[in-house]
């Protein structure tokens, strides 16, 4: 068993608050590229990146968007632990993966062609 705590998250009505303006900014902001398609194609894309990074601002400001950062530090703290194996060691098992491959691929290839040779040639009598 592990020794995780369980957390339990209240979402309050200013989280909700939150992820709906950013929900609504990410939507309105991908209305407001279409809806300015007469406008020259700086001032769109201007209006669509302003609209992503307001939308990107709320998300981050509510509880969701730190426990989201939260989880990307501790996997980077995670993978900071991981042994990385040498070059050396890497060639290796790379070298045996491949000749594991070889062996397995002459294996099936052989119960192939024995069970060809004794379904057709022995018991069906077929020679070719």
């Amino acid at each position: 068993m592990s020794n995780i705590p369980q957390v339990e998250t209240v979402s309050t009505g200013a989280d909700k608050a939150k992820l709906a303006a950013a929900a609504l900014l990410l939507v309105g902001s991908v209305v407001a590229f279409y809806l300015l398609a007469q406008q020259p194609l700086w001032l769109r894309v201007a209006a669509l990146l302003v609209g992503l990074i307001a939308a990107t601002v709320s998300y981050f400001s509510s509880e969701s968007g730190r426990q989201l950062v939260a989880y990307g530090r501790e996997s980077v703290r995670e993978v900071k632990k991981v042994v990385w194996p040498t070059r050396k060691e890497a060639g290796q098992m790379t070298a045996y993966v491949f000749l594991f491959v070889v062996v397995m691929a002459l294996f099936l290839w052989l119960t192939d062609k024995t069970l060809e040779w004794v379904l057709y040639d022995l018991v069906l009598g077929w020679k070719r």
